[in-house]
């Protein structure tokens, strides 16, 4: 089995949303470029990353996942 750990992108931040809710969000790091170098640290190679501003046609995060990619 091959675990990949994701962040879920909101305005930003690293967040979890219940049941797909955007009004029910939980916020888990304000600098998801920080959280990527942890994983990274933590030897994950592959890592998913979720865009919900552009899943809900709401802006996107382009500047925050080209950052996480360097």
């Amino acid at each position: 089995m091959l675990v990949i750990p994701a962040i879920d992108l909101l305005d930003g931040k690293a967040v979890r949303l219940l049941k797909g809710r955007r009004e029910d969000v939980t916020v888990y790091s304000n600098d998801p470029v920080s959280l990527a170098c942890d994983f990274e640290k933590l030897g994950v190679r592959t890592l998913h990353v979720v865009d919900l501003n552009a899943a809900f046609g709401d802006g996107n995060n382009r500047e925050t996942i080209r950052r996480i990619l360097e």
